[in-house]
């Protein structure tokens, strides 16, 4: 094993007693061609949108801002 893959599983070894474990997310890449055109689609879909007000009110009420600055 070389020295950066020991400090990796090390690193790995680490993270796991403190009870996390390795996760992986797709996220999409803002760079791609036509994304910030489809984004920019979307919003003006739900722009001004009745329930708008409503949804975000709940989402509020839902989010635990404790810890967060």
């Amino acid at each position: 094993m070389t020295d950066g893959a020991g400090r990796v599983r090390k690193h790995r070894d680490k993270m796991k007693a403190a009870g996390l474990k390795p996760v992986t997310i797709w996220v999409p890449d803002l760079n791609a061609p036509g994304y910030r055109e489809e984004i920019r689609r979307q919003c003006l879909i739900l722009k001004n949108d009745p329930q708008e007000p409503r949804i975000l009110a709940e989402i509020e009420q839902w989010f635990d801002h404790e810890g967060w600055k």
